[in-house]
């Protein structure tokens, strides 16, 4: 399988040796996200709450690129500096998507690229398309 890069200018550029996201088939890996504003490529102003929101908005402009939507994501990696947030993110994501839910992990680390409080990467599966013949 012949694989094709994801590139939106409606997320933040990659700031490294690695694309927004990576088209293999009908998965979509999508690199991780932080909370950062496209057109400016400088950290969200305010608490967690805009950072998740912004994270989110990124990855949905990352999906709808590559022809999906978060129906389609089938695993969302959520990557917090502070675990105690982790409220906030079930809140949040409940505006975001809808039941069935994907699969979900949450880490607590350290710390993220540029100061963010809040990181994000997911898989998507997208649906084979039925051409009539």
């Amino acid at each position: 399988m012949t694989k094709e890069i994801i590139q939106t200018d409606k997320a933040p550029q990659a700031i490294g040796t690695y694309s927004q996201a990576v088209k293999v088939g009908h998965t979509v890996y999508l690199s991780g996200q932080i909370p950062l504003i496209p057109e400016t490529m400088t950290l969200v102003e305010g608490g967690i709450t805009v950072q998740i929101i912004r994270v989110f908005d990124n990855l949905k402009a990352v999906a709808e690129a590559a022809g999906g939507d978060f129906s389609h994501i089938v695993k969302l990696n959520v990557f917090l500096t502070d675990l105690a947030n982790f409220p906030v993110v079930n809140e949040i994501m409940g505006q975001y998507f809808e039941q069935p839910y994907p699969a979900r992990a949450a880490v607590g680390v350290a710390s993220l690229p540029k100061g963010a409080a809040v990181e994000m990467d997911a898989v998507m599966h997208l649906p084979i398309q039925e051409y009539p013949l």
